[in-house]
């Protein structure tokens, strides 16, 4: 008895402040956290509505998944369908997506709670407190747990209406992918000394994951690959919602969390605080790094390598679906208006090309973001005060990290449009054109989250709600066919559609010119107001 005491109170003692931990992660998270899910949650429960207006009769839909059993490229790039009813074609549609995303919200939310909080000080002098252990840690996947649920609640009531067990089972399905790579990447903090470091390696297992289950749906329509079991995102689209549910499959989910749950506890156990399994190289004895804008390259070149080759990679898969894609919508007018909202009305081909080249565009925005505001990771870190005690200015420090976020943006469109060009194997030039013609509104959003930055630092994450927003109206908007107001709420609705359109030069200048300007309001601001102390 006096044994089963002492370790329940070493227990409690590892787990002491979890709760006070907890709250505050969640009140630094209020904004971010909350447009994650809502964004996420937004692109699920806008598709039933949408599919329901393409294709409204059974035997549009069954036309339709006839189409998709018979072609590879869509089953790599979505997944197979499983049933005709409008709750299976939404599941079929978004699953894979929302998962990314479910996923991509959780890892980061670990990674910031735990890693971020170690390298820049702040873990230690909370740990000076009455505080546990391995109470970050658990505060942490808690927070991760709380938006998954949350995310969970909304689709499943959404979605309740289309079917309550499958709701009920995506919905779970959805929250177990986000538990999945939550203590995932509770092991990557373990593994690695660095915040920046730990978020690219669990990026890399998200896109294995991605790139493992394409590899098995592209072989077989019922997923049943081996290859498909092996991704947690397999997992979700053979849970088979609204369509006789697997729910055996949710245990899985249950499972890979545990366990790695556990290996995640017994590894911050045994590690100092700041220090970790795989520690950083150390440098040459002499430094090689002489400017501000090769240090800003050093710090960002991992994330640029790897937004290249995700863009090169997803123009070649969007260019071999070209023709495949036009077959298929070819007769239904539903789906054939919103491809020519999206990308304009001059054939189905040249539609598919802009509206997707439109895509990575605004996806290129939340690049552009990322790279903006490492400018205020390096503040609040306090690892841009000895470079800026030294004789770099303000404007020449930021400099180079905008070269990094503006030029990195020419640089991934410019990619993504040769991936087309290999892809689809025809119309370089044209496509080409219509990549680069995104980059004025991406500048925008990247001049608005300088702005934010270097007027009110507070509210610098707020520039990832004007990102999601611009990809969301984007995306979903000409799919619900809003109205135009609307779709000009975003610096992309004004662009030419290309290829196939005209180029109108007016508003392309007009955009360009405001982000200069943008850019110029908060180099002007970062270069007046106090740096964080």
């Amino acid at each position: 008895m006096t044994t089963l005491t002492t370790h329940t109170t070493a227990r409690s003692r590892h787990l002491a402040g979890t709760g006070t931990l907890l709250r505050f992660a969640l009140r630094r998270d209020r904004v971010t956290t909350p447009v994650w899910v809502a964004a996420n949650a937004l692109m699920v429960l806008s598709m039933p509505g949408t599919l329901r207006d393409l294709y409204g009769s059974t035997a549009e839909r069954v036309r339709l998944v006839g189409q998709l059993e018979a072609n590879a490229s869509f089953r790599a790039l979505i997944g197979p369908v499983f049933d005709t009813s409008v709750g299976a074609l939404t599941a079929w549609r978004v699953g894979v997506y929302a998962a990314l995303l479910a996923a991509a919200m959780s890892l980061l939310i670990v990674v910031r709670h735990t890693r971020d909080e170690e390298e820049s000080g702040r873990h230690e002098l909370v740990a000076s407190g009455m505080v546990g252990r391995r109470a970050p840690l658990t505060a942490a996947l808690l927070a991760a747990a709380v938006a998954d649920a949350a995310l969970a609640l909304l689709v499943t009531a959404g979605l309740a209406g289309q079917g309550a067990g499958g709701a009920l089972a995506f919905g779970l399905g959805l929250g177990g992918v986000g538990m999945v790579f939550a203590t995932m990447a509770a092991i990557v903090v373990q593994l690695t000394e660095s915040a920046r470091l730990a978020r690219g390696l669990t990026a890399a297992v998200l896109g294995a994951a991605f790139v493992l289950r394409a590899a098995g749906d592209s072989a077989g329509d019922d997923g049943s690959s081996p290859l498909t079991w092996l991704s947690p995102l397999g997992w979700l689209e053979n849970l088979r919602s609204f369509a006789d549910e697997r729910w055996w499959v949710l245990a899985l989910f249950a499972a890979a969390a545990a366990a790695q749950g556990v290996v995640a506890y017994a590894l911050a156990g045994r590690r100092d605080i700041g220090m970790s399994f795989l520690p950083t190289r150390p440098g040459p004895a002499a430094g090689r790094l002489g400017t501000a804008g090769a240090l800003a390259w050093r710090l960002q070149r991992g994330g640029v390598l790897g937004w290249s080759a995700g863009f090169f990679l997803a123009g070649v898969v969007y260019g071999g679906l070209t023709d495949g894609a036009a077959r298929l919508v070819r007769d239904n007018d539903g789906a054939r208006r919103v491809f020519e909202r999206m990308g304009g009305g001059n054939g189905l081909t040249d539609a598919f090309l802009a509206s997707m080249t439109g895509m990575l565009g605004l996806i290129a925005a939340l690049y552009a973001v990322a790279s903006v505001l490492r400018l205020h990771g390096e503040e609040t870190s306090g690892r841009a005060e000895p470079v800026l005690a030294c004789a770099v200015g303000r404007l020449r420090w930021a400099a180079g990290h905008l070269t990094i976020a503006f030029g990195g943006s020419v640089l991934i469109m410019l990619l993504a449009g040769l991936g087309f060009a290999v892809g689809y194997g025809r119309e370089v030039v044209p496509i080409l054109g219509a990549c680069l013609v995104q980059l004025p509104a991406v500048w925008v959003i990247g001049g608005a989250a300088l702005l934010l930055y270097g007027a009110a630092p507070r509210l610098a994450p707020a520039a990832w709600g004007l990102a999601v927003a611009a990809l969301l109206i984007g995306w979903v908007g000409p799919a619900l066919d809003a109205p135009r107001i609307v779709l000009d709420l975003s610096p992309f609705g004004h662009l030419p559609k290309l290829p196939g359109g005209t180029m109108d030069w007016p508003p392309v200048l007009t955009l360009t010119a405001l982000a200069a300007a943008l850019t110029a309001a908060g180099l002007a601001a970062l270069r007046r107001r106090d740096l964080a102390g």
